[in-house]
């Protein structure tokens, strides 16, 4: 099992939201290039534009804030903050009202990625220029989408083609703080929509050669300064569709997926070198391929079916010293995951009445992990180690339309999973030479219910009131890794859970339209690392003594001043209160919730004074955050307040060609948003489009 920072504390939310329900192809807009097959459940209205949604942001203003990546873009939602994992993994990290990536699942085209072993997604792997819309499910969310979106749910919807022939063409060139070249960022579309079929195509680049500190950063004797050492990335992903509409009711779409990456991993800028971990990724790659379809049985049912493949592969190399070119010492490795998962889903959804509607899902999937590992100085490569589990639900959702004006629903699942194998290497547990041995197996289950309250008096008014309770189950290594001897297994460990509540609505008044929350999740059996009675000083197991409550509010307000004006702002405000409970023969260390600022927000402008010619600046800000340092024991402290304003300028050379310049972090903010790691300091980018 690979090496973790830190004892860990792993809580769980809220949902993951229903699949979409798909229009007819006929009756769509022309112009919306979302993939509806692929789309969740969100009950904010759609962005348009630069406009920043309560629930989801769009490719424009993806595009036009400059936010290449997951972690960048989803940033931009109320409710939804973006962070850094710090230490040796460089992984950039994303909560939902205060929730992790391991409660917070993520999905392309509502198929979920899920690495089996922990499930430490890196949100900044993710590119977005195919994306036409990221999705963030907050709240109450369907239980049809099957187990294990503890904390909501993040989905990218990819495009989708609108025209007989859709060519789209990106080149952008970034530069450093000193006007030095940084990397660069490519994309190409290629699409046809017929009158009974569609296909498309498309690949995204993305290459980091570095990124600059701040330049009011001190240098220290492991960070000169300048380039930040150890800052370069490369990523890519392709996105390939067809689909068939026979008719104005059904849809059948054949997908595929792959995205590879490499990175490395900066160091912190004060610890010792002795302490300080070499790692690099080689390669860190997802593959999908996926078939969605929605047929309809009549004029009172609808049959929409998920079919898919996914795997992951990961080489993690850890090296002598910050030179990374020998693996000498007993602190090297290489680190070898091949994942593989398969499955799918049906549900039925049936309209027996005009105001009634039941929906009823299933859900199967298997994950299959591989592991193996060579050490040094001996070079020895352990045998392959494989985990297989099955996960089931079965799930139905009740909505009736109890006047015009008011809809209720009402929600039910029932979640398993079937542990079949889980092996390890190393020396069992009752004593012997090292060799091939399993873990104890173990089966879970939960039952999950919600129900939902709106009220739409009028087009432009909505208010909603609902309580949703779910489980969720714990990782492979949650329950089994020792961490090279610092932590003990506990193959029983038991699904946390998670009641949230939330009262919300939206209004507009003319140009002007208003979004807002209040919301509150009561956490209960959650995993916290504690020490029992007898282990040795910084070794830990993993139980379910933590309670916790999220609570907080989102606002989000969106003008359109004219018509060359577009304004936007939203906040967020999270509080969170976390508890172990005691228990008899239990040491439990010090421990704070972390990376989660009390307070957020984003403010935004788009002004075209003249036809061709538009300005895009914008602000973002956040209080200090809770961190935490490596050492033995950890200190935690807050850090990270920050604003930081971009601005863009986009002009139109001809009606399909348009230039587009722009810095990020203008004023040079210098700020850490974990301990020891920075974040970047001013740089500058040039982008050339081309649209057919």
């Amino acid at each position: 099992m690979r090496i973790t920072l830190s004892a860990a504390l792993w809580l769980a939310s809220s949902a993951m939201p229903a699949l979409a329900q798909e229009a007819p192809p006929a009756a769509r807009d022309a112009q919306d290039n979302s993939f509806r097959l692929g789309e969740i459940i969100v009950t904010g209205a759609r962005p348009e534009g630069v406009e920043i949604g309560s629930e989801s942001v769009g490719q424009e203003a993806i595009y036009k804030f400059d936010r290449q990546s997951l972690d960048e873009a989803a940033n931009l939602i109320p409710g939804v903050t973006a962070g850094n994992s710090g230490g040796s993994r460089n992984e950039r990290l994303l909560f939902v009202r205060g929730f992790d990536r391991f409660q917070v699942p993520v999905s392309i085209d509502g198929i979920r990625v899920y690495l089996p072993a922990d499930n430490r997604l890196d949100y900044g792997r993710f590119l977005t220029p195919d994306v036409a819309q990221i999705q963030v499910a907050k709240g109450y969310a369907s239980v049809l989408d099957g187990p294990g979106a503890m904390g909501g749910a993040v989905n990218l919807v990819t495009r989708k083609p609108t025209k007989t022939l859709e060519i789209e063409g990106r080149a952008q060139l970034n530069l450093d703080r000193g006007l030095d070249y940084a990397g660069y960022n490519a994309f190409g579309l290629i699409g046809t929509r017929r009158d009974r079929w569609y296909a498309q195509a498309s690949y995204a680049m993305n290459d980091t050669d570095h990124w600059d500190l701040p330049g009011s950063f001190t240098p220290t004797a492991n960070e000169n300064g300048g380039a930040r050492d150890f800052s370069a990335t490369r990523d890519w992903r392709v996105n390939a569709k067809v689909g068939f509409t026979p008719n104005a009711t059904d849809e059948y779409s054949l997908s595929y997926t792959r995205q590879e990456g490499e990175k490395n991993a900066p160091l912190h800028i004060t610890d010792p070198i002795s302490t300080q971990r070499n790692w690099s990724w080689p390669y860190w790659n997802i593959e999908s391929i996926y078939f969605l379809s929605t047929t309809a049985l009549g004029d009172r049912a609808t049959l929409r079916t998920r079919v898919y493949r996914n795997t992951f592969d990961n080489l993690l190399s850890a090296f002598d010293d910050r030179t990374q070119t020998t693996q000498t010492r007993a602190r090297a490795f290489n680190s070898y995951y091949e994942d593989e998962s398969w499955g799918g889903s049906a549900e039925l959804a049936l309209r027996p009445t005009d105001a009634d509607r039941l929906s009823l899902a299933v859900h199967y999937r298997r994950d299959q992990h591989d592991e193996f590992q060579q050490g040094f100085p001996s070079g020895f490569t352990e045998p392959r180690q494989r985990s297989v589990e099955d996960t089931y639900s079965i799930a139905g959702e009740y909505a009736r339309d109890l006047t015009p004006t008011f809809v209720l629903t009402l929600g039910a699942s029932y979640d398993w999973r079937d542990l079949s194998r889980a092996e390890e290497y190393g020396t069992p547990p009752t004593g012997g030479a090292a060799r091939i041995f399993s873990y104890p197996l173990r089966n879970a289950d939960a039952w999950n219910a919600q129900g939902r309250i709106e009220w739409k008096p009028v087009e432009s008014s909505r208010l909603y009131a609902s309580i949703s309770s779910r489980a969720r189950f714990p990782t492979l290594f949650e329950r089994f890794s020792t961490q090279f001897g610092t932590a003990a297994s506990n193959p029983g460990l038991n699904a946390e859970r998670a009641t949230n509540y939330e009262l919300g609505g939206s209004h507009a008044i003319g140009a002007l339209t208003v979004t807002a929350a209040l919301f509150y999740g009561d956490i209960n059996n959650a995993i916290v690392a504690v020490r029992p009675a007898g282990f040795p000083a910084n070794t830990s197991q993993r139980r379910n003594l933590g309670s916790a409550d999220y609570y907080g509010g989102e606002i989000g307000i969106v003008a359109r001043v004219g018509p060359t004006l577009d304004l936007g702002a939203n906040y967020t405000h999270i509080e969170r209160d976390f508890t172990i409970s005691p228990q008899t023969g239990v040491i439990i260390p010090a421990f704070e919730l972390t990376d989660v600022p009390s307070d957020k927000g984003f403010v935004y402008a788009s002004w075209r004074p003249f036809t061709r010619l538009e300005l895009t600046p914008s602000v973002e800000f956040a209080s200090n955050r809770t961190t935490v340092t490596t050492a033995s024991p950890p200190v935690y402290y807050r850090t990270g307040s920050y604003v930081r304003a971009d601005i863009r300028t986009d002009l139109a050379l001809t009606e399909r060609l348009s230039l587009g310049v722009g810095a990020r972090n203008l004023f040079d903010a210098y700020y850490t948003l974990t301990d020891g790691f920075p974040e970047a300091g001013r740089s500058f980018f040039a982008v050339i489009r081309a649209r057919y």
